[in-house]
């Protein structure tokens, strides 16, 4: 795979930082299922120095927006990323769950993923109406996800103020699905 690890957002920590940061996210082949090729971030995680260098060059992206009231973490590793983002930035948090995991009331979401469909959900009356809301999650693929989410904030009320990943893997159009809305990533890949 190529990287391109001369992203706005990472050029902060220099191409040997970037570098290193990239090396921790370890690709998974054929997982969870022939030809996709899962981005485990579980070592980036698991290193506090890389981690906070990430939260980091998301809040240097984030000030460049016009101000965010929230983050919101697409389920599950945009939890992973998005929760210490929002305490960095001083905002709340809110999760955007998978169907069946929050007790009611909920606005849903139905959306066709790449392998298949799923919904996403948020629990009702947590978005204040006109909050601008960061959406965060780890990989920008095909766009089913990230779509879906804005959606659903959309439909509680909420202003997209933007989308951050970090990880692209541009050769699969998500960035074209999301035609419109600022996105930004912090490394990206070919696919």
């Amino acid at each position: 795979m190529t990287d391109d690890i001369s992203l706005v957002a990472l050029a902060g920590l220099g191409p040997a930082r970037a570098a290193e940061v990239r090396a921790l996210i370890h690709d998974v082949p054929d997982y969870p299922h022939p030809p996709v090729v899962f981005r485990d971030i579980t070592p980036l995680l698991a290193d506090g120095p890389a981690l906070a260098d990430v939260i980091e060059a998301f809040a240097a992206v984030v000030a460049s927006h016009d101000g965010v009231d929230v983050v919101a973490g697409m389920e599950a590793r945009g939890f992973l990323l998005g929760a210490p983002l929002a305490t960095r930035l001083g905002v709340g948090f809110l999760p955007l769950r998978k169907a069946g995991k929050l007790p009611p009331p909920v606005e849903r979401v139905d959306y066709e993923l790449e392998y298949g469909s799923a919904s996403i959900e948020l629990r009702s009356g947590t978005l204040r109406p006109g909050a601008r809301v960061l959406l965060v999650d780890d990989v920008l693929a095909t766009g089913g996800t990230a779509r879906a989410a804005a959606a659903l904030v959309e439909r509680c009320g909420g202003v997209v103020a933007g989308l951050a990943f970090l990880l692209e893997l541009a050769g699969l159009g998500g960035r074209d699905r999301l035609a419109g809305r600022t996105v930004d990533t912090l490394l990206r890949a070919g696919s």
